[in-house]
C-alpha cells in the first residue's frame, strides 16, 4: 500500500542550525507486505537567517507486528521496539550551511502519535 503523508512544519534546533521546516513537503510511504515501512521524505528547512535548506531522506521503519499496528492507529510505541532510520541528503547555496552538503548523515528517528522527531548525526 502507498501512502503520502503532508509535512505540516516542525522546529529544526541544533549546535549549528535553527529554524523551522516549511509546509509544502510531504512524506511518501510504501507499507509493505512484510511489515516494512520504507519512507522517502522530501521537505525545505528555512533558518534564522533566513537560508532554505532542501532535505530528501529515504528510511526503513519496522517492529513487532502489534506495535507497529499501534503505531498506524496514531497510539504511542515504545521507540525502542521500532526500527526507525534514515539517510538524508542535503541542498543549499547558503556557505552556512555548506557543511551540510560535505557529508554523508544518519537520522534516528521517532514516531510519536502527532509528531516524528529525527536526530541527524554526521558519519565522519
Amino acid at each position: 500500500m502507498r501512502r503520502v503523508i503532508p509535512i505540516l512544519g516542525g522546529e529544526v534546533t541544533g549546535p549549528r542550525i535553527k529554524g523551522h521546516v516549511m509546509q509544502g513537503g510531504a512524506d511518501y510511504q510504501i507499507l509493505r507486505k512484510d511489515g516494512v515501512t520504507e519512507l522517502h521524505a522530501r521537505y525545505v528547512l528555512e533558518c534564522e537567517n533566513g537560508a532554505k535548506i532542501y532535505v530528501e531522506h529515504s528510511g526503513l521503519r519496522h517492529g513487532p507486528p502489534d506495535a507497529m499496528e499501534r503505531l498506524r492507529r496514531g497510539e504511542p510505541v515504545d521507540p525502542k521496539l521500532i526500527y526507525f532510520r534514515a539517510t538524508p541528503r542535503f541542498e543549499t547555496s547558503d556557505k552556512n550551511y555548506n557543511w551540510l552538503t560535505r557529508h554523508i548523515f544518519i537520522c534516528d528517528c521517532i514516531r510519536r502519535p502527532i509528531r516524528v522527531e529525527l536526530a541527524f548525526y554526521p558519519v565522519l
